[in-house]
């Protein structure tokens, strides 16, 4: 069996999922998927890592529009103004694969190795989430269907922190250590909030 056919075998495993949603305030109303680091959109940037390890990417947004040039399926939120665990919901929710791979639009430095190795962890779980000393980074993580349930009664209270799905389900958590071996410079997980993160995000690398 050849690499190229491991590959297509691999990438029928998992849907890939992008919450983008919307414009940013704090950016003065940008759509942060559009913005561009080391001359390419961010977006393009996801979109062409997600290709190389997904047969399924999902775009989870509320400005669908905006988002009709991708060879992706666009969704919107069942459950609008839900932040973040809306939008995984939505993902969840129109993808064919059982797990899902999720990370936000604006994150410059996803790694394809680390999403990789995320991906070869979810055999037996629910749930796989990096965990940092700041705490789950929950914006870049596996998630079963499996969850729907539990998210849908979690938004209908109005409990959103994504966080509190962890000690609900079977978590394999990727620690500090495991972490640093894919990340020496503690950047997979920035993202951009606001204008000035621009200048303090130098052009990310080809380092995968």
């Amino acid at each position: 069996m050849t690499g190229e056919t491991l590959l297509e075998d691999d990438r029928r495993f998992m849907t890939g999922i992008i919450l983008a949603g919307g414009r940013a305030g704090r950016m003065g109303g940008i759509n942060k998927a559009f913005i561009e680091v080391g001359g390419e959109r961010l977006i393009d940037r996801t979109m062409r890592l997600y290709r190389a390890l997904f047969r399924e990417i999902i775009i989870s947004t509320n400005s669908p529009l905006e988002y009709l040039e991708f060879d992706a399926r666009i969704v919107t939120d069942l459950y609008p103004g839900k932040g973040p665990l809306g939008g995984i919901h939505a993902g969840l929710l129109h993808a064919t694969c059982e797990q899902a791979f999720v990370s936000a639009c604006d994150m410059p430095y996803l790694s394809e190795a680390f999403i990789g190795h995320l991906i070869a962890q979810a055999e037996g779980y629910d749930l796989v989430v990096p965990v940092t000393a700041g705490g789950y980074e929950s914006l870049h993580a596996v998630y079963s269907r499996r969850c729907l349930p539990v998210i849908e009664s979690q938004i209908e209270r109005g409990e959103l922190k994504v966080a509190l799905l962890f000690r609900k389900f079977r978590t394999r958590e990727i620690p500090a250590g495991e972490i640093l071996r894919f990340d020496p410079e503690g950047r997979i997980f920035a993202n951009l909030n606001r204008p000035e993160d621009l200048q303090s995000n130098p052009r990310p690398g080809t380092r995968r």
